[in-house]
């Protein structure tokens, strides 16, 4: 039997400015301390858009507005394999602020250490 595979959702949120956020992995979690792009586990019968309007929405506190699908990631894992659903997220209500207690920074895509992003985050990174 295969690994199971686990349908993750990311918004990559950009500013003004171009800055792009990311939140800290808490700990006790898979990969702990690696940055990431705020987001979550896609839910049985939800459509990959709600999932990450869902997410963003208990993540951040944010609604979002307008987003987009920019790249798909399947990433190996040891214990599973992920796919890593990212959107580009262009518009959104609010201020995005930590709802789960988690670090969030926002960056220059150039500034951010491709090694402090969690593996399957890092041609995300690429791509931008």
């Amino acid at each position: 039997m295969g690994k199971p595979v686990l349908h993750v959702m990311a918004g990559v949120l950009r500013d003004a400015t171009g800055r792009v956020l990311l939140a800290q992995r808490p700990p006790g979690k898979h990969l702990a301390g690696m940055w990431e792009f705020p987001g979550g586990k896609l839910e049985p019968g939800e459509s990959p858009r709600d999932a990450l309007v869902r997410e963003l929405r208990e993540e951040l506190g944010i609604d979002v507005l307008d987003a987009e699908p920019l790249l798909q990631i399947p990433f190996d894992y040891p214990e599973r394999i992920l796919l890593l659903d990212t959107w580009r997220v262009d518009r959104w209500h609010g201020q995005p602020r930590s709802m789960e207690g988690q670090p969030l920074q926002w960056s220059f895509p150039r500034d951010i250490a491709p090694t402090t992003l969690a593996p399957a985050d890092r041609p995300v990174l690429e791509a931008l």
